[in-house]
């Protein structure tokens, strides 16, 4: 009798394992949506309508997983508070869609907007059956922050960056000039993870290990000359630092000064213009440089916008039309980006630089309350319930409320932000994760 031995599993058979395998662990999705930001997109149409990215690919299919279990009966795990709050943004940007200036465009917007505030969000919540999924989502915000931050650190250090001052020294990783703030953020969210899983871990090899990513991705942080990641980042590790240890926040602050001399002086960031970009931020209000004077600017055109159109706002996208027609004479037609690949380029300003005011002029008093329903009740319960590695949710949530006071939604790494509302849902519920069922 002949005996056969099937050592290459078909194709069906490997995709039978991968669904059996994904439906254990959806969580597998959500770092995958996290690592698959670092995928290069080349170089984008910012006018263009929609960018599809691998990792918007990946968080539908974390969002197609959920849906999936939910029709074979499993209960998801989102209580009717945060369904509630998920349910006013979908609600504020349907009744914005709908009385907008054109419906038609802020159709695509809705559909954004519902992406990244609330079906992925829930997915990455339901996604989170216990303590392992919370790591395997945090690892893959430190993995994806060491790919950019080595990267960005070779940029400055060999001049292959995006310019800055005239100089090709500006880290910007795999996104490329055009997308400018986008390896700052990612360094930004893994130096956060980094440091929560440090101060919430047992395992002393693997605090050694996320103290070391930590103090290496300050370096590529610094050299991104992003002051909004940067006021971002002291914020949230402040918070987490105060939330962990109010006296390992005192010792945070000293070893972060000692960093900082380092930093700017031993490795010579001071002659780069480090020091330079760190005074300007004192100077935002008395003396504004050019990029800080549009975004006062844009912020007053959103406030006027949103004076012509107050309960339900002119509708998602509708800033970019309304624009010109409401934005003073000394408006920039745009920021200056470059480096080897697109030489020089001017990116247009097509949208506010500030979420609140983008979701008030978009979407009026409906969304505004909404939205601040839904980021009030995620950081009030994450301060009170965030321990372990509910601490990065927290500090990870701080950095993007922080971030949305001058940024907004937009670019490779907006996906990012839904994986962080999704991790904060889950710390401000207050459910033990090895307690959730599967």
């Amino acid at each position: 009798m002949a005996l056969t031995l099937d050592l290459a599993p078909t194709p069906a058979r490997a995709l039978r394992r991968a669904r059996t395998a994904l439906a254990a662990r959806p969580s597998l999705l959500a770092a995958a949506t996290v690592l698959l930001v670092c995928v290069p997109t080349g170089e984008k149409d910012v006018t263009a309508a929609v960018h599809v990215t691998a990792a918007d690919l990946a968080s539908l299919a974390l969002v197609a997983v959920t849906a999936a279990g939910l029709l074979r009966g499993r209960t998801p795990a989102i209580g009717r508070t945060t369904a509630a709050q998920f349910g006013a943004i979908v609600l504020a940007a349907a009744v914005a869609t709908v009385g907008s200036i054109d419906p038609a465009a802020s159709l695509t917007g809705f559909v954004r907007l519902t992406q990244v505030f609330v079906l992925v969000p829930a997915a990455v919540l339901c996604s989170l059956r216990d303590r392992t999924d919370q790591r395997l989502v945090l690892g893959s915000f430190v993995a994806a922050a060491l790919i950019q931050g080595v990267v960005g650190a070779h940029q400055y250090l060999t001049g292959t960056g995006a310019s800055y001052t005239g100089r090709p020294i500006r880290a910007v990783g795999t996104f490329g000039a055009l997308d400018i703030m986008a390896m700052s953020t990612v360094v930004s969210y893994g130096l956060l993870a980094a440091l929560a899983l440090a101060l919430g871990e047992r395992d002393l090899r693997l605090r050694r290990a996320m103290y070391a990513a930590a103090a290496f991705l300050a370096f590529p942080l610094a050299v991104s000359f992003s002051r909004g990641s940067w006021i971002a980042t002291g914020a949230a590790a402040a918070v987490l630092l105060l939330r962990a240890d109010a006296r390992l926040a005192v010792r945070g602050a000293v070893l972060g000064l000692a960093a900082a001399v380092v930093l700017i002086g031993g490795l010579g960031l001071g002659a780069s213009g480090v020091t330079a970009r760190i005074s300007s931020i004192g100077s935002v209000s008395a003396a504004p440089d050019q990029s800080v004077s549009d975004r006062y600017d844009l912020w007053s055109t959103a406030g006027r916008i949103w004076q012509d159109h107050p309960v339900t706002g002119a509708g998602p996208k509708a800033f970019q039309q309304l624009r010109d027609s409401h934005a003073p004479l000394r408006l920039s037609s745009g920021s200056d980006a470059a480096d080897a690949t697109i030489g020089f380029q001017r990116e247009p300003l097509l949208s506010p630089h500030n979420m609140y005011f983008l979701v008030l002029s978009e979407q009026g008093l409906i969304g505004i309350v909404a939205y601040a329903a839904l980021f009030l009740g995620l950081l009030l319960g994450c301060l009170r319930r965030a321990r372990g590695a509910g601490l990065a949710a927290l500090a990870l949530l701080v950095w993007v409320l922080v971030d949305f006071l001058y940024a907004d939604i937009g670019g490779t790494t907006t996906v990012l932000t839904s994986v962080v509302l999704g991790l904060a849902a889950r710390t401000a519920r207050g459910v033990t994760p090895e307690a959730t069922p599967r």
